[in-house]
């Protein structure tokens, strides 16, 4: 069985995000959509709002589950017993940051691929980041986030007024 391990924050999932997990799935026979959580970022949703966000948009998806996890993903993927961890490319700008982290991981168990899966290019301007600054100034989420995720987005940062 090919197991594979999508990692992120996913602090919102985006469309992006669900493109490739979409495609992925059909490579995998499972596949691990892992919220990494790190004690030095900030967040706007708590890892469990994540997690719901994303079980609720991918629940089409049979061979697809979500974990939560602090640390170092390398060992999260050696601990689920997966041969892959997927990472995503939007654009060339990601790929020197995505090489840095695969060689890393490469070094720290020689055993875990990582596999860098190119999103669509409707897909390559679409950012977590980019996604919460539209949201904070009023514009358009149409086509960027599920609209679960955009409702909640909204509601969120009229709360607290971030």
């Amino acid at each position: 069985m090919k197991k594979a391990v999508y990692p992120g924050s996913f602090d919102p999932i985006t469309n992006g995000h669900v493109d490739i997990i979409e495609r992925i799935s059909r490579v995998f026979d499972e596949v691990i959509v892992l919220i990494s959580e790190a004690p030095n970022k900030t967040y706007l949703f708590a890892p469990n709002e994540r997690k719901a966000f994303i079980e609720e948009t991918l629940k089409h998806l049979k061979n697809v589950r979500v974990d939560i996890f602090e640390g170092l993903t390398v060992d999260y993927v050696k601990k689920s017993k997966a041969q892959v961890m997927v990472r995503g490319l939007r654009a060339v700008v990601d790929f020197e940051y995505e090489m840095t982290i695969a060689s890393m991981n490469q070094k720290l168990d020689p055993d875990i691929e990582t596999m860098l899966v190119f999103a669509s290019p409707e897909y390559y301007y679409v950012s977590s980041r980019g996604v919460k600054e539209v949201a904070r100034y009023g514009g358009s989420l149409k086509g960027l986030v599920p609209l679960h995720v955009q409702k909640s987005l909204v509601e969120r940062l009229k709360k607290t007024g971030v």
